[in-house]
């Protein structure tokens, strides 16, 4: 096992105008599973290659341990990756693809077999060690390419979107099955993903990048509750935070003509300024007329034990079906309101985020 570090760690492609991904600094503790997440495009596959060594670093230092491995060749780098596209040889059966690094590696025979023996009980593909690839379902072939990367014994597992290819009821299953396994084996791992849901239920910590700039790095609580911008408010959560505009009042906060009570703190540290509202879901009610923000509601989403709704201002309606929602309520499925109907949504106390209507930073 190892820790990870990340230090001013920046990659710049040729005739880019920003930088892929932007002094990056991050420490991975020895033996924990962090999670990158972030949109398309925000530099995390390219920091996790970085790491692996198939992407040069053009600034910085990335250390595994005490050893700055920015020289190193990947195979000198004691890692094991894990691709979204699985990358199984066709040709060869489960044992032989699990072991296949360690036969180059010249080991012999009788020590593959054990290590490839002992990951497929690990993984339950004991009884498919002399099927192809092509005779494995995607679930299957993903453990294989897990398998193949547990033999090798590394000291940092990586993971670029392992998930991505298999449907949703066998994502949910696997990933359940990759984060046991994590904290079983105890090797330190960094998984890069898109899906903020996966990032939230698998990761002992989640750091999220934007634009090849680490914004926030925390527990997946902390990063709900205490967002340090905008962007990880409406990133992280699903669904995600509404983030309305705002106008500061010597009362409170006005949104949609509607004046909400903040503590007299955050009143006056955002004191006259243009400010954005978050609100979580599960964080609205409904409410009596006069008592809330006016919305109507375009669609009622029922999911049995709880019924979402999608709603728009009223000042704010329109005939365009494509339109975003402005706001998301989580209600009672039994006093859910109807499509169309006009109703006022209350904030729960103390559940109010501000945020600099421009910088998009946190006002606490």
């Amino acid at each position: 096992m190892a820790t990870v570090t990340f230090a001013d760690a920046s990659r710049i492609y040729p005739k880019a105008r920003l930088k892929a991904v932007d002094r990056l600094n991050l420490a991975v503790k020895d033996g924990e599973f962090l999670v990158l997440v972030g949109p398309s495009g925000c530099g995390k596959t390219t920091s996790l290659r970085m790491l692996a060594g198939l992407e040069h670093v053009d600034e910085g230092e990335i250390f595994i341990d005490d050893v700055n491995v920015v020289s190193l060749p990947p195979r000198s780098r004691d890692i094991a990756m894990v691709f979204q596209n699985y990358a199984l040889y066709p040709h060869m059966n489960v044992a032989e693809n699990m072991g296949f690094a360690l036969k180059m590696g010249k080991m012999k025979k009788s020590e593959i077999e054990t290590r490839v023996l002992e990951a497929a009980r690990l993984l339950d593909l004991e009884e498919y060690l002399q099927r192809k690839p092509g005779q494995l379902s995607g679930g299957q072939r993903q453990r294989v390419a897990m398998g193949r990367a547990i033999v090798r014994q590394p000291r940092v597992f990586l993971m670029d979107e392992p998930l991505s290819n298999l449907d949703a009821k066998l994502r949910v299953a696997t990933r359940t099955q990759i984060a046991a396994l994590q904290r079983r084996l105890g090797v330190t791992t960094v998984y890069v993903t898109h899906d903020q849901v996966e990032a939230m239920t698998m990761g002992h910590r989640v750091a999220v990048l934007k634009d090849g700039v680490l914004q926030q790095v925390d527990v997946p609580r902390a990063l709900y509750d205490e967002p340090v911008n905008a962007f990880v408010a409406g990133f992280i959560g699903s669904p995600a935070m509404n983030l309305m505009e705002g106008r500061m009042t010597s009362d409170g906060v006005s949104v949609a003509s509607t004046v909400l009570a903040l503590p007299r703190a955050l009143v006056t540290a955002a004191a006259d300024q243009a400010v954005t509202v978050g609100l979580r879901p599960e964080n609205l009610a409904l409410a009596g007329d006069g008592q809330g923000i006016p919305v109507v509601v375009n669609l009622v989403e029922e999911l049995g034990s709880e019924a979402y709704i999608y709603c728009q201002l009223a000042g704010n309606v329109s005939e365009t079906l494509s339109k975003a929602p402005d706001v998301i309520a989580r209600v009672d499925p039994n006093k859910a309101p109807n499509s169309g109907e006009r109703i006022e949504l209350h904030a729960k106390e103390d559940s109010i985020l501000l945020f600099d209507a421009e910088s998009g930073a946190r006002i606490r």
